[in-house]
């Protein structure tokens, strides 16, 4: 027989809820213990309703969690953790990037929000300290697609426009 004490149990996290069906706002508020896969299944549910620039940014924020945690540990094998982010970032990222390129302004800026609010939150799945150098690999990637969206503004336009995807701004 197992005895917990009350200290034991305070000590002992509880389990998360499945991303596909919590509540939105628990799923937000647990998202830094999180595995990065639950911030792009919180952006596919955030677009579903609607909140598309809310998605869009959950959805930046979980390719630089995820990319770090890839960039961190190569060792992990090419069928698994590699295979599912290449997935989603195909699946997701289509629907969100053809979304948000139409708002090319919005787009840096939900870009320099997910930098900012990966740099001041904590990171339950990889700790900061032992991917330093991954983590900062992944904000420059993410600072150089910032530069190259503000230096090809007419071109998405025109590929958008080619595409039949509308321009907004």
């Amino acid at each position: 027989m197992i005895c917990m004490t009350a200290a034991n149990a305070a000590k002992t996290p509880a389990p998360l809820p499945d991303a596909g069906e919590a509540p939105i706002q628990a799923l937000k508020d647990t998202i830094t213990q999180r595995h990065p896969v639950d911030y792009f299944i919180l952006a596919t549910r955030l677009f579903q309703m609607g909140e598309k620039d809310e998605a869009i940014f959950w959805f930046y924020a979980g390719q630089l969690r995820f990319r770090a945690r890839l960039a961190c540990h190569p060792e992990l094998p090419q069928s698994g953790e590699p295979a599912l982010y290449t997935a989603m970032a195909a699946t997701t990222g289509q629907v969100m990037n053809e979304y948000i390129g139409g708002y090319p302004s919005r787009w840096i800026a939900t870009i320099r929000r997910a930098i900012a609010w990966d740099e001041a939150n904590p990171n339950g799945v990889d700790p900061k300290e032992g991917c330093a150098a991954a983590i900062a690999q992944q904000h420059e990637g993410a600072r150089q697609l910032i530069d190259w969206i503000e230096q090809n503004r007419q071109q998405i336009r025109e590929q958008r426009a080619a595409n039949g995807l509308p321009n907004f701004e």
